[in-house]
């Protein structure tokens, strides 16, 4: 009976795992660049003294769903949306690069380059400074920035410096706790110069809300079988008990 009961247990615990996934990707539906997560389900066999002979469940995030979200026309000089594949490299909090697809840009007060998260662009020496007060930005399809100076003639056009774009592949990437992606080699990944952008665009989030919705529906609808199976497992292991005691 125990078996029983622990089977189900494990598939309402992992059952709560999954919707805590869904539950994420659908908050990002609204999210530039956001990249889904995926769920899958498997069985486990749990190790341990007396545990050989238990099979549990296990949701587990396989990785991320890497298909391009929808270009949104912002009108923006500095908002970028890359296309196809390749990604943007900026700094994380903790100083390692990283990879994101989100491309609304805007720059502080000292002239950092940042995205809508506040993270710094990076470039070819580091992350990206322009040189402040300006008139106009202009981002190339190849990520060079070029600004004319404040006070300047409408001819005179500076480039200052150039986004650094990757490809590595997406099967060489995963995302950190932080949302930002990385290779699995934990190494910096080299730029890609045939790496090209749209811009006054952004790539939206490429969450399906309705698929999201559906298939939380779906956990729940699982989660409640499993707690009727627990329900199950007690009543019988109940009228076991009084069995035994009429015996």
């Amino acid at each position: 009976m125990d078996k029983f009961l622990y089977v189900a247990m494990s598939g309402a615990k992992q059952g709560m795992n999954a919707l805590a996934v869904r539950a994420n990707n659908l908050a990002n539906a609204n999210t530039d660049g956001f990249k889904s997560d995926m769920t899958q389900a498997r069985s486990m066999q749990a190790f341990g003294e007396g545990l050989p002979t238990r099979v549990f469940s296990m949701i587990e995030s396989p990785g991320s769903n890497f298909s391009p979200g929808p270009i949104k026309e912002t009108g923006n000089d500095l908002d970028i949306a890359i296309k196809g594949d390749g990604w943007i490299a900026v700094q994380a909090a903790d100083g390692s690069e990283a990879y994101t697809r989100a491309g609304h840009l805007k720059f502080d007060s000292t002239g950092l380059l940042v995205n809508s998260r506040n993270t710094p662009i990076m470039g070819d020496a580091g992350p990206i400074v322009l040189p402040l007060p300006i008139d106009k930005v202009h981002i190339s399809q190849d990520g060079i920035i070029s600004i004319r100076p404040q006070g300047a003639t409408a001819e005179v056009i500076e480039e200052v410096a150039r986004i650094k774009f990757v490809n590595p592949g997406n099967d060489q990437m995963m995302r950190g706790e932080d949302g930002l992606f990385r290779l699995m080699s934990g190494l910096p990944a080299p730029k890609d110069p045939m790496v090209q952008v749209e811009s006054g665009a952004v790539e939206g989030s490429n969450v399906n809300p309705v698929h999201e919705m559906v298939a939380m529906i779906d956990i729940q609808r699982q989660y409640e079988m499993q707690v009727k199976m627990m329900k199950n497992a007690e009543e019988a292991d109940r009228s076991s008990s009084s069995l035994l005691r009429i015996g």
